[in-house]
């Protein structure tokens, strides 16, 4: 397979975007999360666009759209462990698209991280702040981290399946026919020897 030439750009670049997404993110996040529990009152249900959209305020104590309550810590050591992994990798990354994926992944993480770090009931064990309902579509309440993170995974599966790397670069496969006009000829399609008549062929018993 050829790598044909994509949208390159150098370390700079793809860090400034990674950190424009994470910080855009992430201050999302918090902003709305800042809005909710100032201004609406836990389990109360906001109608916006009727049963397609609401908000509803909860705490959740476990990961994202309300999955394994009563595992916070372990979730907490994970998403530190994500950050870690990002900003250690962050400068292999040569693409505008990966560093998007990267980076609302890091955005989306620390949003939640920073609620279990710093909300009731203590450090570490805190919970999340989830406002937003769809029942239509989901049944669980999630927030803007969880949106960011489920984007980035989204556009991380559509990378990998358009095979399109870290430098930006993609992988070209030739065509079916190119392969097999370039593929050497097998010992059954060789032209065979041309056979002379019997009237022409040598005999053994002449001189």
């Amino acid at each position: 397979m050829a790598a044909e030439p994509a949208a390159k750009v150098g370390t700079t670049t793809a860090l400034l975007v990674l950190a424009g997404a994470a910080i855009a993110a992430y201050g999302l996040d918090q902003l709305s999360k800042y809005l909710v529990v100032s201004n609406l009152t836990e389990g109360e249900i906001v109608p916006v666009l009727g049963s397609v959209l609401q908000w509803q305020f909860v705490r959740n104590p476990g990961a994202a759209f309300s999955l394994a309550s009563g595992m916070t810590w372990i979730f907490t050591i994970l998403a530190a462990g994500v950050i870690t992994f990002i900003i250690w990798f962050a400068r292999r990354i040569r693409s505008v698209a990966w560093a998007l994926v990267f980076g609302l992944l890091l955005g989306g993480v620390l949003g939640n991280l920073t609620d279990r770090l710093f909300r009731e009931p203590s450090f570490g064990l805190g919970h999340v702040i989830d406002f937003i309902s769809t029942p239509w579509m989901l049944p669980a309440i999630y927030n803007v981290a969880d949106i960011a993170i489920v984007s980035s995974m989204v556009l991380f599966m559509i990378l990998t399946i358009r095979g399109i790397g870290l430098d930006g670069s993609r992988e070209v496969r030739p065509p079916k026919d190119a392969t097999d006009a370039a593929s050497p000829a097998s010992s059954d399609d060789a032209p065979e020897a041309p056979r002379l008549p019997a009237a022409d062929a040598p005999r053994a018993h002449e001189a």
